[in-house]
């Protein structure tokens, strides 16, 4: 069922009031749609659908993993769903994977259907336990709210380890950190930030939509009929950005003029994947290089023919099947 909050917003003006004349009260109407699973109404209201459910026996839950639900921050109600391959006794030893979902900053969550179904190849198929982490949608929260509740995931988890809380949780696992779309936005954001507490191991970016005032030539190329197109793109950033920023802000723009400098941040070992056919694979490409460019110990994986989110939109394809390849032999690695 749709959920709608509202936001406090003045309703606009109807009719004439002269003369104290009564007027009929507005009658609310779209002026934001975010591919019909986000609306935002001309009287601040927010509302929110779902998709539908795959089809009985394609959700890939088919017993090979566990999975179980947390709470991670009670004040914002966020939760977090853990993923960890039915192995044997080996299980904790497994890498963790933090993961942080797509959605433009406006929608999305781990218990969307082709979000758990990704979770559950990548626990099974690397083998990892995953830790699919929820955060504080725009527009009611907008930037920075996610990359806050991103920060209190980590330490939330730090705490967990180190209490031996969790059976799931070794007290020496490799930890990496890991999004797609704008949840790769997130784990960028988290590699700027000390973790006194936890020792990151590397991370994984699957198609970080980095942007700038510049326009790139894939943001250019790309149709508008794509997944992700400027238009679209510039739709979330009116939704998800504080008042009066702008695309060279340091919440999408690594290297915007008062953006942190990433030469001393510890960014461990990283994988940035870009799509062939995505408006920000110019600005991942330029990611990667400029991190190598910095002696940082980065792989570069761009996928030939496909678009934004690829592994969120399509998580059974060919395309999803070799990144995950790629992901296991990322992590093979790190023995």
């Amino acid at each position: 069922m749709p959920s709608s909050t509202v936001l406090s917003r003045e309703p606009e003006p109807v009719g004439d009031t002269a003369n104290g004349k009564a007027k009929a009260k507005a009658i609310p109407y779209v002026v934001e749609d975010c591919l019909g699973v986000m609306k935002l109404l001309s009287d601040g209201t927010v509302i929110r659908s779902t998709p539908p459910p795959f089809p009985a026996g394609a959700d890939y839950d088919d017993g090979r993993v566990e999975w179980k639900d947390a709470v991670y921050d009670a004040e914002y109600n966020l939760g977090v769903r853990f993923y960890r391959p039915q192995l044997g006794e080996g299980n904790t030893k497994l890498p963790v994977l933090v993961y942080f979902h797509g959605g433009g900053f406006v929608f999305g969550s781990y218990s969307w259907p082709k979000n758990h179904a990704g979770c559950l190849r990548l626990a099974c198929e690397l083998p990892a336990v995953v830790l699919s982490f929820d955060y504080r949608l725009a527009p009611e929260h907008p930037l920075p709210a996610a990359v806050e509740d991103s920060a209190t995931a980590l330490r939330w988890l730090a705490t967990r380890i180190s209490s031996r809380s969790d059976a799931w949780l070794a007290e020496d696992a490799c930890i990496f950190l890991g999004g797609q779309s704008s949840g790769a936005t997130l784990a960028h954001h988290l590699l700027l930030r000390p973790h006194p507490m936890v020792k990151i191991a590397g991370c994984i970016l699957l198609m970080p939509p980095f942007l700038s005032e510049t326009a790139t030539q894939s943001e250019l190329d790309t149709p508008d009929t794509a997944f992700l197109s400027l238009k679209m793109s510039d739709k979330y950033f009116r939704l998800m950005m504080p008042v009066g920023a702008n695309k060279d802000d340091p919440l999408v723009n690594p290297f915007g003029p008062a953006s942190p400098s990433l030469e001393t941040a510890d960014v461990g070992r990283m994988l940035v994947v870009a799509a062939e056919c995505d408006m920000v694979r110019d600005k991942d490409i330029e990611y990667a290089d400029r991190l190598k460019a910095m002696g940082k110990d980065v792989e570069l994986a761009v996928f030939p023919g496909q678009e934004h989110a690829f592994f969120a939109t399509k998580p059974f394809s060919p395309a999803a099947d070799e990144l995950l390849t790629v992901i296991k032999r990322f992590l093979d690695q790190r023995n």
